[in-house]
């Protein structure tokens, strides 16, 4: 069985806490982003060693190896749109497709040591690069290819409860 395509709209987690894994994404600032993204990256190391990694828990829900590779690949475009958001005025970020760049770089298959590694150097790179936002460009705006509207912290906030999340799914 193939994992049904996630199309719910996870940005009402900017107004209130995820009742899922608890994460209250109002409650962080900007400064936190790079902290708490490193914080998150130490701990999927120890997920990606556990036996069964790439076991489904069910045939419908992504094994821990393949929402790792998921969480690199947020870090990577997340970085890439906080680039945008500092570089223009309110840009409209290209659509990506989650679930078929699942199927397409065969999450599932990959080896998790490199994953590890790979994550850990997604991470840094946007914790870098949330580091380095001047403090009066956390309000600089971008927009989803769907219209949704967010600001730098916005953007930090709604990344991290990505990243804690799916933490909270592989029960880490």
């Amino acid at each position: 069985m193939t994992i049904e395509p996630d199309t719910k709209d996870w940005t009402w987690v900017l107004e209130r806490p995820c009742p899922e894994c608890a994460f209250v994404a109002s409650g962080v600032t900007g400064p936190q982003i790079p902290r708490i993204t490193r914080e998150c990256a130490g701990a999927w190391d120890g997920v990606l060693r556990r036996e069964g990694v790439r076991d489904r828990p069910a045939p419908d829900v992504w094994s821990p190896l393949e929402y790792a590779c998921h969480v690199r690949d947020v870090c990577r475009i997340m970085a890439e749109r906080v680039r945008l958001m500092l570089a223009e005025d309110v840009p409209t970020f290209a659509n990506w497709d989650q679930d078929a760049t699942a199927v397409q770089d065969r999450y599932g298959e990959q080896d998790p040591a490199v994953v590890a590694l790979n994550l850990h150097t997604a991470a840094e790179a946007i914790a870098a690069r949330f580091e380095a936002v001047p403090d009066d460009a956390w309000g600089r705006r971008g927009l989803r290819s769907n219209g949704a509207e967010f600001t730098v912290l916005t953007l930090g906030r709604y990344f991290l409860h990505d990243v804690v999340h799916h933490l909270h799914d592989v029960g880490a």
